[in-house]
């Protein structure tokens, strides 16, 4: 992937999360490729919410993630993944004449892009229980920087192990218009 501009690398470096206990800085999982996988058992930065034990987690809380920028080889490897090769993501000249005028992102490869900027830490997150009424509102074009912008709204506790914690996600590209929003339910170690 190729290295964030100036710009990018500042607004994604920027980031925080705001809590009742204050506000948290979020960084980027890497300055160089913001979706690069982090080694089992490395140290994950910028966790904060997301690091925290259920019992201190509130309804309420706000977080924010770092930023990833939409590249068009991420739309043909999604495509090649998925096998969903509708030529308004795939075939420049057919979406030129489309009604978007170019290509645009996947709506699930950028609801997939918001879940992998959720700093989400192993010992914490157990798993991601559900994806519930997304709604997608604006397209995703290449080059576009997208981050998620979230708040809990509900905690349950499900047995002596685990809790839920659901998050209602705002995916927002890099003009502040609102693309994706969504609620997630993540299984979470008590």
């Amino acid at each position: 992937m190729a290295h964030p501009s100036a710009p990018e690398r500042g607004a994604a470096q920027a980031r925080h999360e705001t809590s009742h206990i204050g506000t948290q800085r979020v960084e980027p999982r890497s300055e160089t490729e913001p979706g690069a996988a982090v080694r089992p058992g490395a140290a994950r930065p910028g966790v904060g919410l997301f690091g925290r034990p259920f019992g201190e987690l509130a309804v309420g809380e706000r977080f924010e993630t770092a930023a990833r920028r939409i590249a068009e080889r991420d739309i043909l490897a999604f495509a090649a993944l998925t096998g969903d090769a509708h030529p308004q993501h795939t075939d420049p000249e057919w979406a030129a004449g489309s009604r978007f005028g170019e290509q645009i992102a996947h709506g699930l490869l950028v609801l997939s892009f918001a879940v992998g900027l959720l700093p989400l830490d192993p010992d914490r997150v157990v798993a991601l229980r559900r994806v519930g009424d997304a709604v997608f509102k604006q397209p995703v074009k290449i080059g576009d920087t997208v981050h998620v912008e979230g708040q809990i709204v509900r905690t349950r506790e499900v047995d002596a192990e685990h809790g839920l914690v659901e998050a209602r996600l705002r995916i927002v590209n890099d003009r502040g218009r609102l693309a994706i929003r969504t609620d997630v339910e993540l299984v979470w170690r008590i």
